[in-house]
């Protein structure tokens, strides 16, 4: 029988414009942003969804998202990865980092941007999916959303329509 694995798409907290001077690489989070992910994070472990591993953007606004998202996780933090082809990422190149994970991570988190996360995340999406979070995920996936997503097999064989949308959170959910 086929391993149960878990996929965790959590786009970046909301991150602030107040420097124009930054490029967009270094633009960090808004005060939002800092409200947000450890709500998310903290949402994540209620909910025993915690990651075996993390796939993070190098972006400050990304990497800022994970340490507060996994600031009340239970230590040792899973290890956390941080690959260039994350920034800026077409939900192709998102598929490819998630292909490639090791097959003995059941639950992976990956924290990215825009567009290319949602669209990874609707192109995924398949049969038996929840209709209120395949809803909700079509209405938008605003920043420090979370969709979680399950499906049988191996990471390598991850293609459109091969798992289950199971929950779409937005931070605004959770009061």
């Amino acid at each position: 029988m086929a391993k149960t694995r878990q996929l965790l798409l959590l786009r970046h907290a909301k991150s602030s414009w107040d420097d124009p001077t930054l490029a967009d690489f270094d633009r960090p989070l808004a005060p939002r942003g800092h409200r947000a992910a450890p709500r998310m994070g903290t949402e994540i472990a209620k909910r025993a969804w915690l990651p075996d591993l993390a796939l993070v953007s190098p972006a400050a606004r990304t990497r800022e998202t994970w340490k507060l998202a996994s600031t009340n996780w239970p230590r040792p933090l899973p290890e956390a990865v941080f690959p260039e082809s994350l920034y800026g990422a077409s939900a192709n190149d998102v598929f490819n980092a998630a292909k490639t994970t090791p097959k003995d991570v059941g639950t992976l988190l990956i924290i990215g941007h825009n567009p290319g996360l949602e669209t990874f995340a609707a192109q995924l999406s398949g049969p038996g999916s929840n209709g209120n979070a395949v809803q909700s995920l079509q209405e938008k996936f605003p920043s420090g959303a979370l969709a979680r997503f399950e499906f049988e097999g191996g990471w390598d064989e991850l293609r459109p329509g091969f798992a289950r949308l199971t929950h779409c959170l937005r931070p605004r959910d959770l009061g």
